[in-house]
């Protein structure tokens, strides 16, 4: 159930083609559906703005062919995080119309058809980062917003990050995604007055120790408004991106 379901239930209330009883039998039914092994949390959308997120590895076929056969019907967008091609002809025989983003190594249903809400900006320290970047853009584009993307404009040389100042500037939040040193988003948070959402990734050599240097170089930057997420966690840097920028948007629209 969204907040769309909810509200058509209290129009067909009102109106009469709903009946108390059926109302209440909807409201009280349990926030979750039994799947078996997997506890589908229906309710998700009502309370957080966004649908469950379905991460994927160490899924059954069998899982997934029950949690794509529960989205079936619904009306709202859905994700599949970290899914293999596999998984998607899989998830794909349940509903055709499924869209695999393969750099994000996401599954989509039903995307959003009306425009985004500007502001949110994903950038990499370089090419080998976008897979975890593509990750958090495809999460922000799910839940509502346009997203810009600057790739390849790492500290090693940092003029192809200046040339793009204005753009940088302009965002109500930026999600920056770095290995090696991770030293991409303590820069930007030097530059712009919006939050940075840092998200560390495993590439580099031996001393970046799987991500381990860089989210710490993150934890430890001298530039305030930075805030970080796990390690190649692109999801949650985009989602939590999407939340600001969101948010700054309705603020904008209450002036």
């Amino acid at each position: 159930m969204n907040e769309n379901t909810l509200r058509s239930l209290i129009h067909g209330l009102r109106d009469g083609t709903v009946t108390e009883d059926a109302f209440l039998r909807r409201i009280r039914a349990l926030p979750f559906e039994d799947l078996g092994d997997v506890k589908f949390d229906t309710h998700r959308s009502l309370r957080k703005g966004f649908s469950e997120v379905v991460y994927c590895p160490g899924k059954t076929e069998d899982h997934l062919r029950s949690i794509a056969a529960s989205f079936a019907d619904g009306d709202e967008p859905v994700l599949f995080s970290r899914a293999t091609p596999m998984q998607f002809e899989v998830v794909q025989g349940i509903i055709p119309s499924a869209i695999h983003y393969s750099k994000a190594r996401m599954i989509g249903i039903r995307p959003p058809v009306a425009p985004g809400v500007p502001g949110l900006t994903v950038v990499t320290a370089g090419s080998s980062d976008i897979p975890v970047a593509e990750e958090a853009a495809v999460t922000a584009e799910y839940m509502g917003c346009a997203v810009e993307r600057l790739f390849d404009v790492g500290v090693a040389g940092i003029h192809r990050l200046l040339s793009h100042l204005p753009l940088l500037q302009s965002s109500r939040a930026i999600v920056a995604v770095a290995g090696m040193e991770g030293a991409l988003p303590g820069v930007l948070a030097g530059l712009v007055a919006c939050p940075v959402i840092a998200v560390p990734t495993s590439t580099g050599y031996g001393a970046n120790l799987g991500g381990i240097a860089p989210l710490l170089t993150m934890l430890n930057s001298c530039a305030s408004g930075v805030s970080v997420v796990n390690i190649d966690n692109g999801l949650g840097g985009g989602y939590t991106g999407a939340l600001i920028a969101l948010q700054a948007n309705q603020g904008r629209r209450s002036e």
